[in-house]
């Protein structure tokens, strides 16, 4: 017996129609009338059919945005962006205790330990996408 989340995936695929969409061997996508029928009726690609369209959409959110090199200049602009939200953090949190000369030297103290770490971060993500590429930049 289907589990209750598969059940529901067979039911939004009922619900949803999706197009149908052919492929050639080099991956681009035809109209039905331009495809020639092969000796043993099937046509090619005929098996991708339904889920090519959504596949390929979603192959794209996937991958999502190409990582850029680390870049002190990139990771510094970060820190002033981050400084202000870090400073309404102490403040909020420190209720009346924390005066505000304490706030921003305890921001201070954040972005100093934010900024290298948000480099090194950087620097991991480049180091995993060009592992992934090949070395290749897109």
């Amino acid at each position: 017996m289907a589990t209750k989340k598969q059940r529901r995936r067979r039911e939004k695929e009922k619900r949803h129609e999706y197009e149908i969409v052919y492929v050639d061997h080099e991956g681009n996508e035809v109209d039905p009338e331009t495809i020639e029928q092969p000796a043993n009726g099937r046509r090619e690609g005929a098996g991708k059919a339904r889920a090519s369209g959504r596949a390929s959409g979603a192959a794209q959110r996937r991958r999502g945005r190409v990582p850029q090199p680390p870049s002190w200049r990139r990771v510094a602009k970060r820190g002033a962006i981050f400084a202000p939200l870090f400073l309404a953090t102490v403040l909020l949190l420190g209720g009346k205790k924390v005066t505000f000369a304490a706030a921003v030297v305890q921001t201070l103290i954040l972005v100093v330990f934010f900024v290298p770490f948000s480099y090194f971060l950087d620097a991991m993500v480049w180091r995993s996408f060009q592992k992934r590429t090949g070395g290749a930049k897109r």
